[in-house]
């Protein structure tokens, strides 16, 4: 009885809310999109169920850069890739683009508290206590962090490859050793916590960590899609209470992380004021902003939940991002042996400087002046954004300025969009890293020299790095950019001078699977999880 009368009551709120959205005077249902096979479905569940960026670039080349798709119950909602709307959305706008409940929600279970679940003065607040943990002069203590773990995984790579019948290489599934490498890079960088993953320990947070987003997110059905919308008109109160208590086993899995997590950081947080307390402050991000917020006005500082989801957030978006595009770049360099042996060459010109000067390790500064890296790192992100569409809501009446005029099904030429108030908005990171009018008829290429040719449009500035929009932009650009580029640089460095990659059987048919965030799979394999088997083979110093 109590079911029926919870599915009546989100029955009648649905159809309320569609006759309600079916009155407005505002509407986008002239934008051109594609045609929707089911009223209950829409068709919202290609865009999740298809390979990352799949459907995004399909819908892209025939319906243009604002595409109207239909989502469950008929309702319309808009996929951007566009780069004048999506720099009003995230820039000129302000806060007036804010997450959809259902996402909060979600987003709360996983991240708790954090900045990446602020809007408006409380995200300002977050953001100033943050900055500190990011800025420029803390890489030099981050970079060796780095390179020590990543050197950890090199070592092992080699004990591997010389424990082979031939001693000359083996096939590494590489997702499964950079997610314990840069698990246990971030636990001493962000933390000075200690994972131990890359030596097998049995920390239950690695245990838990692992395929975490995989695992809850993979393969969607049509069901799931349906209950995304569905949960973003409903009251947070009922959002929240099925994210927490629903008997599913994928969110039990989330919520067992999430308490785990916070039972850790609770711990590691006391440890940090008491560090400060006794005049030893830690040199790690949480040790910087435990001081940082300390110096805050009372007003304005993080209570303990914020804190706390600060520490949930960056192990959450510092980990499984940073692992998963550092996978996506030995692909491509598997796939593009000139590229490869073009960088390594790079890396070992630069060696040479290092070892002439009297240094044994990379510096920032080597880091930062070779400019093939940088290209290389660049066109990954460009090519495979690890977060491939983010989600929004208008707050208001809004008017969506375009890049380039857009004829709607009426025949009326528009050079802006009207939206109405509680328009669902999908960001199409993948769509706009990819979209001809910035990067060029070649968009689809992977092609590193495009960033030393700059054959690229700079005309509307989107995003923090490179006007790419992997970490977003404006007021909510990723506050940890620097941190995973410099991270980046420095596990390719040593991997690519030390190793040669080349591809296999499997490997020439990895999938980009949505997960949450675009995970690399085998094609008829995806029950198995992340995957990426390279044959790796340690490099000559000829």
């Amino acid at each position: 009885m109590a079911l029926f009368l919870a599915l009546s009551y989100i029955c009648l709120l649905s159809t309320t809310y569609l006759v309600y959205k079916q009155l407005r005077r505002i509407s986008i249902r002239s934008v051109p999109g594609p045609p929707w096979k089911s009223w209950l479905y829409g068709n919202f569940p290609e865009l999740l169920k298809g390979q990352a960026g799949e459907v995004d670039f399909k819908w892209q080349a025939q319906y243009g850069d604002i595409v109207r798709i239909r989502a469950a119950l008929g309702e319309d909602r808009l996929l951007v890739s566009d780069p004048k709307a999506l720099q009003y959305i995230y820039q000129t706008s302000g806060y007036r683009f804010i997450k959809p409940p259902g996402r909060m929600e979600l987003g709360r279970l996983l991240t708790g508290s954090g900045i990446l679940l602020a809007e408006g003065d409380d995200h300002k607040r977050q953001r100033k206590v943050l900055l500190p943990g990011f800025g420029g002069p803390e890489a030099k203590y981050y970079v060796p962090v780095f390179f020590v773990h990543v050197g950890k995984m090199v070592s092992k790579w080699k004990d591997l490859i010389e424990s082979t019948t031939d001693e000359q290489s083996a096939v590494i599934d590489i997702p499964s050793w950079t997610s314990h490498a840069t698990l246990d890079a971030i636990g001493e960088a962000a933390f000075d916590y200690q994972f131990g993953a890359l030596d097998n320990s049995k920390n239950p947070l690695t245990i838990a960590y692992t395929n975490l987003l995989f695992d809850t997110f993979a393969v969607p059905t049509d069901n799931s899609a349906l209950s995304l919308c569905l949960m973003d008109w409903l009251p947070n109160w009922v959002i929240r209470l099925f994210v927490e208590k629903a008997p599913i086993k994928r969110l039990e899995h989330v919520r067992a992380t999430r308490d785990l997590t916070r039972q850790v950081a609770k711990q590691l947080l006391n440890e940090k004021y008491e560090a400060l307390a006794a005049d030893k402050p830690k040199r790690d991000i949480m040790g910087l902003l435990v001081k940082a917020n300390i110096s805050e006005n009372p007003k304005t500082r993080l209570d303990d939940e914020e804190m706390l989801g600060q520490m949930n957030t960056i192990m959450f978006a510092g980990h499984e991002t940073t692992a998963n595009t550092l996978t996506w770049t030995l692909l491509e360099l598997a796939r593009h042996p000139e590229v490869q042996d073009r960088l390594r060459a790079e890396i070992r010109e630069k060696e040479r400087v290092v070892f002439t000067r009297g240094d044994t390790e990379f510096s920032v500064q080597d880091l930062d002046s070779m400019p093939y890296l940088t290209a290389v790192v660049k066109e990954v992100l460009r090519f495979h954004p690890v977060v491939y569409n983010i989600e929004r809501v208008a707050a208001r009446d809004d008017l969506l300025p375009l890049s380039k005029p857009v004829t709607l099904t009426t025949g009326k030429v528009v050079h802006e969009i009207a939206i109405p108030k509680g328009t669902p908005i999908t960001a199409s990171i993948v769509g706009y890293n990819r979209n001809k009018d910035v990067w060029g008829e070649d968009a689809h290429v992977f092609d590193p020299t495009r960033w030393i040719q700059g054959n690229m449009s700079k005309e509307v500035p989107v995003g923090v790095y490179g006007n790419l929009f992997s970490f977003a932009g404006g007021l909510r650009s990723c506050i940890g950019w620097r941190f995973a580029v410099l991270e980046l640089h420095a596990f390719i460095t040593e991997v690519v001078n030390n190793f040669e990659f080349s591809l296999t059987k499997e490997s020439e048919r990895i999938r980009r699977e949505a997960c949450g965030i675009m995970s690399p799979t085998v094609e008829g394999e995806v029950e198995k999880g992340s995957q990426l088997p390279l044959r790796v083979a340690v490099t000559s110093r000829g």
